[in-house]
């Protein structure tokens, strides 16, 4: 392990399960194609079946060195993982103690991105269960986000990559970030502005599409010249915008949003469609904060 020399990290969780694998090929193979440093995290928080063995004993003690030798272990054979995947990328790495969101948050204050894996948790399970770090981490951490799923899915060629659109600063945020994947990775852009009519009140719908349309023009005007390589469709699609981000998630290589669109509220910390998309996407999910980052 030696030092980065000043670049931010991309740091990414490991599970204890070593089938569990696709967050950290993620993480390694961004970590090359961005020419960054990896930092392989393993929080040391309530044991999963991962951790189980026939030696642990009921004495905290013995429990807690056996916890202790069980982290070391998998963070030895995810580094190793890492290290024969990429063999040009640095790895620095990390065991602490603590639940896993809190310590992987507080390793994103000097990341480039942070990047960690879903199993499809239900929403309860996401929220309050012990291995669950999506959502925390991605509601307070002031650098990117990736969640990816378990297994990986299929993409479909040429690739292209989603990003929602609705003219807010983390939008904006998004659309910057997700010009600069898809150039990193060669990929199209297709930017979504997904339009959901009020369930009350009257609404001048004419008017309501022709607002949006500009707003989605306006998002991406600028990027293009920046970033000629990219192929990029634009597309207006009225419907509820969790669905319609899922769906067109199908097989993206990802789906770019910003943590908290318009509408949203002070103090809340990840918006209802961040939220959204992070349960029902079908593809690797980029959260991104406003530029300046968050430091709640």
């Amino acid at each position: 392990m030696t030092s980065s020399q000043g670049r931010r990290p991309i740091v990414v969780g490991v599970d204890p399960d070593p089938s569990r694998r696709a967050a950290l090929a993620w993480a390694a193979d961004e970590a090359a194609r961005r020419g960054l440093p990896l930092r392989v995290v393993h929080a040391e928080g309530v044991p999963t079946g991962g951790y189980w063995s026939s030696e642990l004993r009921p004495s905290w003690e013995e429990w807690n060195q056996a916890l202790h030798e069980a982290g070391e272990r998998v963070l030895g054979d995810a580094v190793a993982f890492a290290e024969e995947r990429q063999p040009r990328v640095e790895v620095s790495w990390l065991l602490a103690e603590g639940h896993p969101a809190w310590v992987l948050r507080e390793e994103t204050r000097n990341a480039a991105m942070a990047v960690v894996g879903s199993w499809h948790l239900s929403s309860a399970r996401e929220l309050f269960g012990s291995a669950a770090v999506g959502l925390p981490l991605t509601a307070h951490a002031p650098c990117p986000v990736v969640v990816l799923r378990e297994p990986e899915h299929a993409v479909r060629q040429p690739p292209y990559l989603v990003v929602g659109v609705d003219g807010s600063p983390d939008s904006a945020a998004a659309v910057d970030f997700a010009f600069e994947e898809a150039s990193l990775r060669g990929a199209a852009l297709r930017a979504l502005y997904v339009w959901h009519p009020p369930l009350l009140g009257s609404l001048d719908e004419d008017a309501a599409e022709q607002e949006a349309r500009r707003l989605l023009s306006e998002s991406v005007a600028g990027r293009t010249a920046a970033h000629p390589e990219v192929e990029l469709r634009q597309e207006f699609v009225r419907g509820h915008p969790v669905q319609v981000l899922a769906e067109a998630s199908e097989q993206a290589l990802g789906l770019v949003v910003g943590t908290r669109g318009r509408g949203g509220f002070t103090g809340m910390l990840l918006g209802s469609v961040s939220q959204g998309v992070l349960h029902h996407a079908r593809c690797p999910v980029f959260t991104v904060p406003a530029a300046g980052g968050r430091t709640a």
